[in-house]
């Protein structure tokens, strides 16, 4: 019988996503050279399993549950996101069936073996030769890519570089994003430039990767009802050598909570994942500062154990998540402006003591109901009952990608960066504030 709603068997009218074949080069050659890809790092071990890295070992499940526990790197999800595509109910072989294109190169695995070095061009080679050859096949032609999407598993700014002088202060990375036919795809990213129009930030991959619905209602129910002896905690190090930071203000405030409202946790070696969830599902609120970017893993990790997220900055979460995150903010996450906190004019403890206990659980229950579209489902599992990062990820991109292919047909656009706003409060709210300016708009 017809699926009444979208007139197919399948029920994937709509949903065919065509992914592009590619040369071994691109992807799983750089998994197989794993050995080579980092002088510090044994990346051979953050790949295992399809990206999910190294099981986690637990006496019993008191911190954890059931056994889909990975040490999973933050990086690694281009990985996870293709072998998790691999599942994916709706592909196809045919390419006027598809609604968009996928394009599973792993430009982070790519950029890790030469991140350090002093040749821009060797950076750059790989991104360059994945352009060239992409603008070349039948599938690129009729929408100029703009119906092909691909995920870059790290920050906006890894890619962004703007100079062939890479000892600049600004010649950090490649420069994939400022290539022409990238520009022309959406790109997936775990933390976006806010003010382009063409990359959207979807979640950090978290400790836990479950193979069933169920299985993620069960660990949603005992988040729930978890005891949270501290008010606030924070998981971190400090950071003494970079500007600007808020660490150590963070750290000494926590440290200087006469009732014990606040716990800090130094990671340094020896701390484990179980450490830090402990932690986090045992506080009412978890600080988010920037690190070496504006986001962090930590975030996702935390509100996986049902903590409220502490931002002290726009670019930490709101502008980045908009698929996987709420528009309103203050329903899941506190916002205590970066300014104020340097210049002595904010106390955290005095702010989250303020906030009534109602509050709190209606806070705390919008964290814990976000649980399912913030985590990655196992990718070596079929999962159909779970609406996961993934499964919201997708179902963003077919919608834009409806939307530019309607557009492009009604000569409405000519290029990506003409797209309408899909999301005009996200562009026009950044692209016209300056960071001074914030503290101004983002008030507790």
């Amino acid at each position: 019988m017809i699926n009444a709603n979208n007139g197919t068997l399948d029920g994937c009218e709509g949903r065919y996503i065509y992914v592009v074949d590619l040369p071994t080069q691109f992807n799983t050659d750089l998994v197989e050279n794993c050995s080579v890809l980092n002088p510090f790092t044994d990346e051979c071990k953050i790949l295992s399993n399809s990206g999910l890295g190294r099981r986690l070992s637990f006496s019993d499940d008191t911190v954890f549950s059931a056994s889909n526990w990975f040490e999973t790197d933050q990086f690694s999800l281009e990985l996870i996101f293709h072998n998790r595509m691999k599942q994916y109910r709706c592909l196809t072989d045919d390419y006027s069936k598809s609604s968009a294109v996928f394009l599973p190169f792993y430009p982070s695995l790519d950029l890790r073996r030469n991140l350090f070095s002093l040749n821009a061009t060797l950076r750059d080679e790989v991104s360059i030769n994945l352009a060239r050859y992409i603008s070349k096949k039948p599938e690129w032609k009729l929408f100029g890519g703009r119906d092909h999407f691909l995920i870059a598993g790290r920050t906006t700014w890894d890619f962004s570089r703007k100079t062939e002088n890479t000892s600049a202060s600004n010649g950090w990375g490649n420069k994939l994003l400022d290539l022409p036919e990238i520009k022309n795809m959406t790109t997936l990213l775990l933390e976006s430039n806010p003010t382009s129009k063409s990359e959207i930030g979807i979640p950090y991959p978290t400790f836990f990767h479950p193979v069933s619905g169920n299985e993620v209602e069960n660990w949603q129910e005992k988040m729930r009802t978890k005891e949270r002896p501290y008010l606030f905690s924070f998981v971190g190090a400090p950071r003494p050598n970079m500007t600007g930071s808020i660490r150590n203000v963070l750290i000494k405030q926590c440290l200087a909570s006469e009732a014990r409202h606040c716990e800090f946790l130094h990671v340094k070696e020896g701390v484990t994942a179980e450490n830090i969830m402990e932690l986090f599902q045992s506080s009412d609120f978890c600080l988010q500062p920037p690190g070496d970017s504006l986001s962090r893993k930590s975030t996702f990790d935390s509100m996986l154990a049902g903590c409220i997220p502490v931002f002290f900055h726009p670019g930490s979460a709101y502008v980045h998540y908009i698929w996987h995150l709420p528009k309103n903010y203050s329903s899941y996450s506190v916002f205590i402006p970066m300014n104020k906190l340097k210049q002595g004019k904010v106390y955290i403890e005095q702010v989250l003591l303020e906030i009534p206990k109602e509050k709190i659980k209606a806070m705390r229950d919008e964290v814990i109901k976000l649980i399912p579209s913030i985590v990655y489902a196992n990718p070596n599992a079929n999962v159909d009952n779970l609406e996961d990062a993934f499964e919201v990820a997708i179902k963003g991109v077919l919608k834009r990608v409806e939307r530019v292919k309607r557009d492009i047909e009604e000569g409405k656009i000519g290029s990506f960066e003409n797209v309408p706003n899909f999301f005009a409060w996200k562009y026009n709210f950044f692209g016209n504030l300056d960071n001074h300016e914030w503290d101004k708009y983002f008030v507790f």
